[in-house]
């Protein structure tokens, strides 16, 4: 997990994963285009969840497009090539900060104060769950997990 919520430097963790958005998209044959990668970009300036109509704003602002369709492709593609993560209860996006090797979607720790949002490993917290739900008799096949709460520094009154 990423430690958002501590000091660090925030430009080398958005190089970082903006080097393994190339990569991924290298690998797997995928057009990361100048209007994708901006967004991509403009993702990863804070960590926290932007919604697609302020992505669009900064697409327009920078004469990339004015169209709701440009930023909802582009961040449709993220989403689906594991770039980005879309956060149901914000109904807004966030960079990916990891790499998910093994496919299981991450959880989320937002915070009510900052607005940060971290992802985090979830493989064993979702397969507590699944043991759980089958015991009932239901088999999950999807979960969204999202917290939401304040960070260290909000709790303390420091943000």
């Amino acid at each position: 997990m990423i430690r958002i919520f501590e000091r660090h430097d925030h430009g080398e963790c958005a190089s970082t994963a903006l080097a393994r958005a190339e990569e991924v998209s290298e690998a797997q044959g995928l057009r990361l285009t100048p209007v994708r990668r901006r967004v991509l970009e403009i993702l990863l300036e804070r960590h926290r969840a932007f919604g697609a109509y302020e992505v669009l704003e900064r697409l327009a602002a920078e004469g990339l497009g004015k169209q709701p369709p440009v930023a909802y492709r582009a961040l449709e593609f993220l989403v689906e090539n594991g770039l980005a993560h879309r956060i149901q209860r914000l109904n807004a996006f966030t960079a990916c900060q990891a790499s998910h090797a093994d496919g299981a979607a991450p959880a989320f720790l937002i915070c009510r104060g900052c607005q940060a949002v971290a992802e985090m490993d979830a493989v064993d917290l979702r397969a507590e769950l699944s043991d759980i739900a089958m015991e009932a008799g239901f088999a999950v096949e999807r979960t969204t997990i999202e917290a939401l709460g304040l960070c260290a520094r909000c709790a303390r009154g420091d943000a």
